[in-house]
């Protein structure tokens, strides 16, 4: 049986440059991932996004739609993960505000180049695959994602 962590993401680019966190991998290598973490309890994956986003570096993130949606298992520790990715913007790009999250060293704004260059130190191929598919136009409409409480799937409420 198959149990998979439900995770978001956040894919954000300005003037051709993505924000990336450098965060705390398994054991003591460091790490390069979008700002992106698991869904709390009672969280829906927008809200998700956007603690993580400002958690992680401090940004207010504005999603504005989502990239797509992996499945990955992690060969070092064997769980499997869920993945929703989003795209969107953040306020001041270029400025450097305080992060809340203990294990995130920095955030950067990298280039294409800069990011492929450190790939090794991704924290899994869906670094890149996320960024690739959305440089490859990859986009759908946040629509797609729906939140159903018991109330609004029409059961009855326990």
């Amino acid at each position: 049986m198959i149990l998979a962590h439900i995770t978001v993401a956040a894919v954000i680019e300005h003037e051709g440059r993505f924000l990336l966190v450098e965060e705390q991998g398994e054991g003591e290598d460091l790490v390069f991932n979008q700002p992106a973490g698991h869904v709390e309890a009672g969280e829906n994956l927008l809200a998700a996004a956007v603690r993580e986003v400002r958690e992680e570096t401090g940004h207010h993130f504005v999603p504005l739609g989502i990239v797509g949606m992996y499945l990955y298992t992690s060969p070092l520790n064997q769980v499997t993960y869920q993945r929703t990715c989003f795209y969107g913007t953040v306020a001041e790009p270029d400025a450097v505000l305080a992060h809340e999250a203990p294990e995130v060293r920095a955030s950067h704004w990298l280039n294409q180049d800069d990011v492929r260059a450190r790939r090794r130190a991704h924290r899994s191929p869906m670094v890149q695959r996320c960024i690739d598919d959305y440089l490859n136009g990859q986009r759908y409409s946040l629509q797609a994602v729906a939140c159903l409480s018991p109330e609004a799937a029409g059961q009855p409420v326990v």
